[in-house]
């Protein structure tokens, strides 16, 4: 038998075999869902199903009707930080710019600050607390970078806390080494032997120790000139690391062009990003990431070129940047909402991006983010009466149950 089978069921699979250009979602009506040792076993419409129900599973619910989903994607987080900067959303009201902040020894730095100073149990701590409010949002995959450390045993650390949420929660995790967001204040006027010290010590000791999915970069006029991050793309490839990067979000800075010269899994923000490099993340297969959190925290008004993603068949997830400074948001259906009010995208685009897209990004397209037989049994279900109300309602839907490897919470 069937460990659990769920029925009475409408389904967006966001299977690619299953769309079509009336149904962007790839639905299954009147269907039911069966899982088995964590992963989907059975799929179809109820009426398929081989036996009556209770012949077929040891569990099994009937959901009225709900609608159900892939489990959420969060396909980037700074999750794991100390420290408070809501100092730092008020200066801004009073006209203070990010950068300026930044100079002035606020922005990332304050965060390390607090976090250097934050025991691992401690931050683990805190990075449960939000964790719990994604997976009840219907969260079921996260990625954590490191990055608030920006030394060695801080950055393992972080890396270490990130590891640890899959011990203490229903959740998946993919960890990513953020050693470049900011020049430490210790290393003030000495970038370069950051950069190096980077490449030579902490680079290599993670691989080691085995802390990372992949390896990020802000490139950025205020972090890492194009050519350092090359540096650190050219030192992860060497040691089989997947890259991913901050790119394009307060000029252009040819990030994305970079990034698909690396194949990297995505590029972030890109609000600024050019034709060109638009283009080169087409052929190599570089995912475009959209951050309407940081867009609405930090009052962006230019818009990422959406158009141009689509017109190249750019793939656009989303994710909720959850950070203390320009992000603060943890729930993943406030961000399609904010990405089809702010950004343009159709509902179907959102749902994609939070999905089937966010498992590329992470390189689990194979695992997750579809609901497919074979695909591992991470559901949400939510009580509306469609998908595209997901990215309706102002503040997020909360699902009705969420499924995690089979196991529903």
């Amino acid at each position: 038998m069937w460990d659990t089978l769920w029925t009475d069921v409408h389904l967006a699979t966001m299977a690619p075999s299953r769309i079509t250009q009336d149904d962007p979602y790839g639905c299954i009506k009147n269907a039911a869902i069966a899982a088995q040792d964590g992963k989907i076993i059975w799929i179809g419409t109820a009426r398929d199903l081989p036996n009556s129900p209770e012949n077929l599973a040891r569990n099994v619910y009937y959901m009225g009707h709900q609608w159900a989903t892939p489990g959420l994607i969060d396909a980037h987080t700074h999750l794991v930080y100390a420290g408070d900067r809501s100092n730092e959303f008020a200066r801004r009201l009073e006209g203070v710019s990010y950068q300026q902040i930044a100079r002035e020894g606020g922005g990332i730095n304050a965060t390390v600050s607090a976090t250097r100073a934050a025991s691992e149990e401690t931050l683990l701590e805190l990075a449960i607390k939000r964790a719990k409010r994604m997976i009840a949002g219907g969260t079921t995959t996260i990625e954590v970078k490191s990055g608030y450390g920006l030394t060695l045993q801080d950055e393992l650390k972080l890396l270490r806390v990130g590891r640890a949420l899959e011990k203490h929660l229903p959740i998946r995790v993919h960890t990513t080494f953020l050693g470049a967001h900011a020049l430490p204040p210790e290393y003030s006027g000495r970038q370069d032997s950051y950069v190096t010290d980077l490449i030579e010590n902490m680079l290599p000791r993670i691989a080691e120790e085995q802390l990372a999915d992949s390896v990020d970069a802000f490139c950025e006029s205020i972090a890492f000139s194009t050519q350092e991050v090359e540096r650190i793309f050219e030192a992860a490839t060497k040691l089989n690391l997947p890259v991913r990067i901050h790119a394009d979000q307060m000029s252009d800075s040819n990030g994305c062009a970079l990034a698909a010269s690396f194949k990297a899994l995505s590029a972030d923000h890109v609000e600024y990003a050019n034709e060109t490099g638009i283009k080169a993340m087409a052929t190599a297969g570089t995912i475009a990431m959209l951050l309407p959190g940081a867009f609405y925290f930090i009052r962006e008004t230019k818009l990422p070129p959406i158009d141009l993603f689509r017109k190249y068949k750019v793939p656009m997830g989303l994710a909720t940047d959850c950070n203390p400074g320009t992000s603060p948001v943890l729930d993943m259906t406030t961000i399609l909402n904010m990405a089809c009010t702010l950004m343009r995208l159709t509902p179907a685009e959102a749902l994609h991006g939070a999905t089937s897209i966010g498992a590329h990004a992470l390189n689990m397209q194979s695992r997750i983010g579809l609901l497919c037989e074979g695909y591992s049994a991470d559901i949400a279900f939510w009580p509306v009466s469609g998908p595209h109300e997901l990215s309706y309602w102002i503040g997020g839907v909360t699902p009705s149950a969420r499924v995690f490897k089979g196991e529903t919470d």
